[in-house]
């Protein structure tokens, strides 16, 4: 058996998926496209997606399809049922599915049968741990340096952002709470926002609200635009404690404000006179989440549909400026009118750009047009992050992961069954999260995340002593390989656990020629089949 690898796919011209089995022994390319495999009985030979071409399903779908017809540009057809599932369950819990959660997807009947998985998906316990992760990249969440909010500070601010992603708090409230808040970084876990900048100066502080709230980059705006921003956040004082590192973050009405120097001016050019003893935080979340200012529901609409199609309509989506328009702006103007009307309800978002066509299409390209992935004329293929990843090996396997932090005091204390999304303090880490490019939370920026494959990557997972252990004592997955049944039904059984699909009839023989060749014991082919779908494009991909 050849162990040694094989290039990920391309994210600009789509991924062309072959048999996970083929990737790591033969080179087997897939059949033709077929439709939804109805059961794991008879499954075609390209699982991938559907075989009809997509219909509009809603308005996202008439504006997407409408600008990829101007343009000239065929878009995917659906994905298929097997590819949804996973796809459902990697974008909204960061999980991947069971096998029996496969199957039961898989046999279900209902023609809504889509729709009510994303339901059931958006009230899962791990939808607050996945997207608490995510807020907490962009709100640096860490107690070590550069950001110092130390481990309480770290704990305290974690645990009110699961709390109001679990609570569904609207994203306006969301953002007053952060920009308004003032108390102990130890027990208001707010302020910390303050505290996770990494300067103190107020302009320091206005690029990092800007970033946040605005998908803007305040250092390329003129000096006088930036010096408008930053008379808001001139009145903040900070004053610590008789604890250790803790520290009261509040408004200071007998600091001097700014604007002396320069008028506080709001980025849409309006200057605001601040009334002495009203903190002019105040005045600005009162300007930002004013339904009527596009900067605020802009942004966050962009990165909610980043999140789940791969690429902003702005993209990036924390680089929103004039010269750098949308690709579809009626789009990205529909997505904000839904989230003013929703009051900010971002789930009510996710829930709208779900059960669109649009999300649903396959990521195998039909077109080589350069414009096709920017238009959104497939699902782009984008590699696991690095948490969902170690949290995907060790649900297959059954073990668990080590985490350290730099900081020992006080006593951090990470159980055994920890999963890593649900990591509250990004200094909590391990040389797997270091090496598949978890971020260091030190800017704000997504793209601090890298999610690109290396070789480094490529070996750990094909070589490592880390990954063999997995593979090789990892209760469950040894328990699966022991469990009654002939060979075909270990086999099925593997696919659906580790790709979430059935295998094709075509990588059933594969198997089966690989078992007979040189009298191969049966357990070591069903062990080397869970190291060939491990490496695969199809398993370390969302697609």
């Amino acid at each position: 058996i050849s162990r040694s690898g094989v290039s990920p796919p391309s994210a600009r011209a789509g991924v062309r998926f072959v048999p996970a089995l083929a990737l790591a022994w033969a080179g087997f390319a897939a059949g033709a496209i077929a439709a939804d495999p109805p059961a794991p009985a008879q499954v075609p030979a390209n699982p991938f997606e559907r075989a009809a071409p997509p219909r509009p399903a809603g308005r996202i779908d008439e504006l997407v399809f409408g600008r990829l017809q101007q343009l000239g540009i065929e878009p995917s057809h659906v994905c298929s049922d097997a590819v949804f599932v996973r796809r459902a369950y990697l974008d909204v819990i960061g999980t991947l599915p069971t096998a029996t959660e496969v199957r039961q997807f898989l046999q279900d009947r209902r023609p809504e049968k889509r729709r009510a998985l994303i339901e059931a998906l958006l009230i899962r316990n791990e939808f607050s741990d996945y997207w608490a992760m995510k807020w907490s990249d962009l709100l640096r969440v860490k107690a070590e340096f550069p950001i110092n909010l130390w481990p309480n500070a770290a704990q305290a601010y974690h645990r009110w952002i699961h709390t109001a992603i679990r609570e569904n708090m609207p994203f306006d409230r969301f953002a007053r709470e952060l920009l308004t808040a003032n108390g102990s970084n130890f027990r208001v876990g707010q302020v910390n926002f303050y505290r996770a900048a990494q300067s103190k100066e107020p302009e320091a502080i206005a690029r990092t609200v800007a970033l946040t709230f605005m998908g803007a980059r305040a250092e390329k705006w003129p000096a006088e635009r930036r010096s408008g921003l930053t008379a808001f956040f001139s009145q903040l004082g900070y004053k610590s404690t008789a604890e250790w590192k803790e520290e009261i973050v509040f408004f200071d009405p007998n600091k001097a404000p700014a604007a002396a120097a320069a008028p506080a001016t709001l980025p849409d050019g309006t200057t605001v006179p601040l009334a002495p003893g009203r903190d002019p935080r105040e005045v600005f979340a009162d300007w930002l989440i004013d339904p009527a200012n596009p900067w605020f529901a802009r942004a966050i609409a962009n990165r909610a549909w980043s999140w789940l199609l791969g690429r902003g309509i702005v993209h990036e989506p924390d680089d929103i400026r004039p010269d750098n328009p949308p690709a579809n702006p009626e789009l990205l103007a529909f997505l904000e009118q839904k989230l003013v009307a929703a009051h900010y309800d971002v789930k009510a978002l996710f829930r709208l750009i779900l059960n669109s066509q649009t999300y649903q299409l396959s990521s195998l390209a039909r077109s080589s047009d350069p414009a096709a992935e920017a238009n959104f004329a497939f699902y782009a293929p984008r590699r696991l992050e690095a948490e969902v990843l170690i949290d995907a090996l060790n649900e297959i396997t059954g073990t668990t992961e080590k985490y350290s932090s730099a900081i020992p005091e006080p006593f951090t204390f990470v159980p055994e069954d920890q999963r890593s999304i649900a990591l509250p303090d990004g200094s909590i880490t391990s040389s797997f999260l270091e090496m598949f490019g978890r971020p260091g939370r030190d800017t704000g920026l997504e793209a601090e995340r890298n999610n690109g494959i290396t070789a480094t990557q490529r070996l750990h997972l094909l070589n490592s002593t880390h990954i063999q252990r997995k593979l090789e004592q990892g209760p469950k997955l040894q328990a699966l390989l022991r469990s009654r049944g002939g060979p075909r039904q270990v086999v099925d059984a593997l696919y659906l656990t580790i790709l979430s699909r059935p295998p094709t009839e075509e990588e059933h023989g594969i198997v089966q020629a690989h078992a007979k060749s040189g009298g191969a014991d049966p357990r070591a082919v069903t062990q080397d089949l869970a190291w060939a779908l491990i490496n695969s494009a199809e398993f370390l991909y969302r697609h």
